[in-house]
């Protein structure tokens, strides 16, 4: 029977704990995301001209800030007006508007691509503005954004692991904190990097089960 020597003992377990946290951030921050990304991007394309400034304001901001920035404002700007977040929650609210802002370009993109005639159509055919939108146009854009999506989830698995400069520590901060105990970099972080790569190994093989349900046959070709 193999038996593994203490420092791996603790490493692992250290990794497992780690693992955790890390899927408590991702998931319900590829979620928000993705919520965010749809609204903001519906709103840059079917908005009023003020609002499309606003979603355009808050895509410019977060896509143009490097996201560690983000994360420390979040946990070590806001206390300064009064605005204190726990380190999980200044995580995920940094990770929920990062991911929002890239998928809102996303979105924003898919919906542009719908050709205007299916507008004027839906209309003839008595459609509302609302039923279009809904019944018509969105079914199609999301069918062309799934893509772009899909690889922000991707990303965002991977940047998670920026959680720990706000002191949540998840699976890059765990073992850091083992690495820095037993000065042994390279082994820790290529065991961090192996489970970081079962993750995102994951996370496409259902993205890829998604994009099978939405896939109609020769939709998106001429």
């Amino acid at each position: 029977m193999l038996t593994l020597s203490p420092f791996y003992q603790e490493l692992l377990a250290a990794l497992n704990q780690g693992l955790l946290m890390s899927l408590a951030l991702i998931i319900p921050s590829a979620l928000g995301g993705v919520l965010i990304g749809i609204s903001a991007g519906a709103l840059r394309v079917f908005g009023d001209r003020w609002v499309r400034l606003l979603g355009d304001g808050y895509a410019a901001l977060f896509r143009g800030t490097p996201l560690v920035v983000q994360l420390f404002v979040l946990y070590f700007g806001l206390p300064n007006v009064g605005v204190y977040l726990s380190p999980y929650a200044a995580a995920v609210t940094g990770f929920m508007l990062c991911s929002g802002a890239y998928q809102s370009e996303y979105v924003r993109g898919a919906l542009l691509s719908i050709k205007r005639g299916q507008y004027f159509g839906a209309q003839a055919l008595g459609f509302t503005p609302w039923q279009t939108v809904r019944c018509i146009i969105v079914p199609q854009a999301v069918r062309r954004a799934i893509h772009g999506c899909g690889n922000e989830i991707v990303y965002l698995i991977k940047y998670s692991s920026l959680a720990y400069v706000v002191t949540c520590m998840e699976l890059t901060g765990e073992g850091k904190t083992i690495a820095t105990e037993y000065f042994r970099f390279t082994e820790v972080f290529a065991i961090i990097g192996l489970y970081y790569l079962a993750l995102v190994s994951l996370a496409i093989f259902f993205l890829k089960k998604i994009e099978q349900r939405l896939y109609i046959p020769g939709f998106g070709h001429q």
